[in-house]
C-alpha cells in the first residue's frame, strides 16, 4: 500500500479560471504533477475550509490539473487574442497611445460550466479524510489559522509547508493593510506547527530564521530547494520588431520598483527622442501602484513608448522575452524572482536589482542598486545599441528540487511510516 500524502489544492482551485498563472500558481501545478506521477505515494487533493481540510474529488481534480496546463502553456493556440495583436503592433508602430491589455477569459458555455462546477464543488460538505503520511502546503493557503495544522499534528500527520517570501512581514509598505499582520500569523503556524520547512532560496530561509529568533520560536527543519521552470520553456521562436524593446515581467505593485523605472524610461525619452526604445510590463495589476498608474495613464512622455499587458500565455510570454533586448528586474525585494530565472535560462540578457535573492540566483545579471538611476539610464542605453552575449546558466529544474523533498524529506517518512 503506498503512502497517502494530502496535497492542499485550495490555491489552484482558487485558480480555475485565470487566464495566467502567477509564480505561485506554477509552483502549486508543479507539485500537483508530481504527486500524481510519482510511482511511490498516492495523492489525495485536499482543500481548507473554516481551518479544516475537505476532500476534493481525485478525477475532477486531475481535470483540472490538466485544463490548467494546457491553457497557462499556451502552446496549441495558433492564432493570438486580438488584444496581444494589438500589442505587437504597437511595438512596430512609434508614437502609439500606450496599450493597457487587460484580458480575462471570455464567459463561453465551458467557463460558465466550469463556474458552476466550482460552486457545487466549495458547497460540498466536509469528508472524513483517510490516514495519511504527510500534507504538502505549498500555496500559503489556510495557514493564517491555526486549526488546521494542529489538526493534523494530532493525527500524527507530518506537515509539509513552503515559505515563499516574508515581505508582507518585512516590507509592509508594498502590501495590503493588514497583510502584514495576516502573513506573520501565518509564518507563526507554519514554524510553531508545521513539521517541515521548504524555502525557496536562502535568502528566504535567512528571513525565516530571522523571524523565528524574534519570537523565540522552535527551528523548524528547513531545506532550501530553488523552483524549477516550465518544461516547455523556449519552445518558441523569438519576437522580431522593427524598434528595440525590454521587458518586465511580474505583478506591477509598489515593491517591483516600476515607479522607479518609468522616470527612467521619462527621463530616456528626454535624451533619446525616437531612439528610445519601447517598455513592456507584463502582468496584474497589484497593491500599491498608484504612482504606477498615475505614470503608466498620465505621462505624455511614456504615451506609444511603455506597454502593460496581463493574461498572456506562456508562448507569447516566451517570444517576448527572447525578443527583448533584456529583461528588467528591478525589484526592491524578492524571495525567488522566478521571471529573472526564467530570463537567464533563455539566454536573455538581464538587467536586475543587486538584492540578495539575485546574488544568489542570477550573480550573472548586471546588478545594480535599485534606486541607482543613472546606473539604470546607462545599462538600458547600452543594450538598447548592442544586445550583449549571455554567459552560460545552470537554471534551478525542478527535478532537483523535488529530489531535495524527495530525499530528504518523504522517503525518511514513509520509512517511518510503514515501521509502525
Amino acid at each position: 500500500m503506498h503512502p497517502t500524502v494530502l496535497l492542499d489544492a485550495s490555491r489552484l482551485l482558487s485558480r480555475t479560471e485565470r487566464a495566467a498563472p502567477t509564480g505561485i500558481d506554477r509552483v502549486c501545478l508543479a507539485y500537483a504533477e508530481w504527486l500524481i506521477a510519482h510511482p511511490q505515494y498516492r495523492m489525495v487533493p485536499v482543500r481548507a475550509r473554516k481551518g479544516q481540510l475537505a476532500l476534493v474529488s481525485n478525477d475532477w481534480f486531475r481535470e483540472r490539473i490538466k485544463d490548467l496546463r494546457t491553457r497557462w502553456n499556451g502552446l496549441s493556440e495558433v492564432q493570438d487574442r486580438p488584444q496581444d495583436t494589438a500589442l505587437l503592433q504597437a511595438l512596430s508602430t512609434p508614437l502609439r497611445p500606450a496599450q493597457s491589455v487587460r484580458s480575462p477569459l471570455p464567459v463561453t458555455t465551458e467557463t460558465r460550466k466550469k463556474r458552476h462546477v466550482a460552486r457545487q464543488f466549495f458547497r460540498a460538505r466536509r469528508t472524513a479524510l483517510p490516514p495519511a503520511m504527510a500534507y504538502i502546503n505549498v500555496g500559503h493557503t489556510g495557514l493564517d489559522e491555526p486549526g488546521l495544522l494542529t489538526s493534523l499534528q494530532d493525527a500524527g500527520i507530518a506537515r509539509l509547508l513552503m515559505v515563499h517570501d516574508l515581505i508582507p512581514v518585512t516590507h509592509p509598505q508594498y502590501c495590503r493593510p493588514g497583510d502584514d499582520a495576516k502573513h506573520a500569523r501565518r509564518i507563526h503556524h507554519a514554524l510553531s506547527l508545521g513539521s517541515h520547512i521548504i524555502a525557496n532560496s536562502a535568502y528566504t530561509a535567512a528571513e525565516l530564521e530571522r523571524f523565528a529568533s524574534g519570537l523565540n520560536l522552535p527551528r523548524r527543519p528547513v531545506e532550501i530547494a530553488h523552483l524549477g521552470l516550465e518544461s516547455h520553456l523556449g519552445q518558441a521562436e523569438p519576437l522580431v520588431t522593427s524598434r528595440p524593446y525590454f521587458v518586465h515581467v511580474g505583478t506591477i505593485e509598489g515593491r517591483k520598483n516600476l515607479a522607479f523605472i518609468l522616470n527612467v524610461w521619462r527621463t530616456l525619452t528626454e535624451q533619446m527622442g525616437e531612439q528610445t526604445p519601447s517598455l513592456v510590463l507584463i502582468g496584474r495589476y497589484g497593491w500599491e501602484n498608484e504612482a504606477e498608474l498615475a505614470m503608466l495613464h498620465r505621462c505624455p512622455e511614456l504615451q506609444g513608448r511603455v506597454h502593460q499587458a496581463e493574461g498572456m500565455s506562456d508562448r507569447l510570454l516566451t517570444r517576448l522575452m527572447l525578443g527583448a533586448q533584456a529583461v528588467l528586474s528591478p525589484s526592491s525585494v524578492e524571495g525567488f524572482d522566478l521571471p529573472a530565472v526564467e530570463a537567464s535560462a533563455l539566454g536573455v540578457p538581464l538587467i536586475a536589482s543587486d538584492i540578495p535573492p539575485h546574488r544568489e540566483l542570477v550573480g550573472h545579471a548586471r546588478l545594480i542598486d535599485p534606486q541607482d538611476g543613472f546606473g539604470w539610464m546607462s545599462a538600458i542605453k547600452d543594450y538598447s545599441i548592442q544586445k550583449p552575449e549571455v554567459p552560460q546558466y545552470t537554471a534551478p529544474d525542478w527535478a532537483r528540487h523535488f529530489a531535495i523533498v524527495d530525499e530528504r524529506i518523504l522517503k525518511p517518512l514513509a520509512t517511518l511510516h510503514q515501521q509502525r
